[in-house]
């Protein structure tokens, strides 16, 4: 017998759904490239960025094999973006788009759904979902691996689900911002402008990292402060993808990054919603 046939069965269907998914991703991302009326640069680093997440849909395997509890934020924030990315790159600056195109997407989305419902809505699931990442730590007799259960309450699974959609922040800005370097070829004047997006780009992901360390201890002034970095990416990125890439670049850039953003927000939320005794003692130091 093996290790997968002493796993839950509703936990081996969530694999191969998994799976189907992730290959559903790149199938249609290739199918839209090759129905797309036009194969310009801003498609070509769309697609490619799309075909990264496919990626994030084999690191979400590696972890339900492992009944790791992190499982399900990387589920959500995965299923949310992927379902923008694609749906961003199936319509056309006009026209309509493709049927098969369409159709690809529909069933992306009923894939990405399902994983949803699974990761936070079946019993079984949650309960092999609870595992932590093994480290080093010193016993009696020395070094030795094991697994690390967290000093924090259990409900703070919404400040990790905050956590790994904030860390989508970077990619969701340098995406736009690379697609705008074939925009300076016509339009030389914006050069400063494209420079500060790479920076501002780079700096969120340093930002953020270290607001949510604090995030994750219980800080109720590292909630205030991602909100402040939200917002402020919103500000940075949304007018950068209006001026540099048109209405048309604010819906396909914008959007997931807007979608981004309210999973935060409503996780901080949800997080700010804990009862007093559930949050460390840290927290109120």
């Amino acid at each position: 017998m093996t290790v997968d046939d002493r796993k839950p069965r509703v936990v081996r269907a969530l694999t191969w759904l998994l799976v189907a998914t992730a290959a559903a991703t790149a199938g249609v991302e290739l199918l839209n490239f090759w129905y797309a009326p036009e194969h310009g640069y801003g498609l070509a680093v769309r697609t490619g960025w799309a075909l990264l997440r496919t990626l994030g849909w084999l690191i979400l395997i590696w972890h339900v094999r492992r009944g790791r509890a992190g499982a399900r934020p990387i589920g959500l924030i995965l299923a949310v973006t992927t379902i923008f990315a694609v749906g961003r790159l199936i319509v056309p600056r006009s026209g309509t788009p493709p049927l098969p195109g369409v159709l690809g997407f529909a069933a992306l989305t009923v894939l990405c759904l399902t994983v949803v419902v699974l990761l936070y809505r079946h019993r079984t699931v949650q309960e092999h979902l609870v595992r932590h990442p093994k480290k080093l730590v010193v016993t009696r007799d020395g070094l030795e691996w094991r697994e690390a259960v967290p000093k924090r309450p259990p409900l703070a699974a919404w400040a990790l689900t905050a956590r790994v959609a904030a860390f989508t922040y970077s990619p969701l800005m340098l995406v736009p911002a690379l697609i705008s370097v074939g925009e300076l070829g016509r339009r030389p004047q914006w050069l400063l402008a494209v420079g500060f997006w790479f920076v501002a780009g780079f700096a969120v992901s340093y930002l953020v990292a270290l607001t949510t360390i604090f995030l994750m201890r219980g800080k109720a002034w590292a909630r205030r402060m991602l909100i402040w970095v939200t917002l402020g990416v919103l500000v940075v990125d949304l007018p950068l993808c209006y001026l540099l890439l048109g209405a048309d670049g604010l819906v396909r850039d914008g959007a997931p990054l807007v979608a981004a953003a309210v999973l935060v927000l409503y996780s901080l939320w949800r997080v700010s919603r804990l009862p007093a005794a559930s949050v460390p003692a840290a927290a109120t130091a």
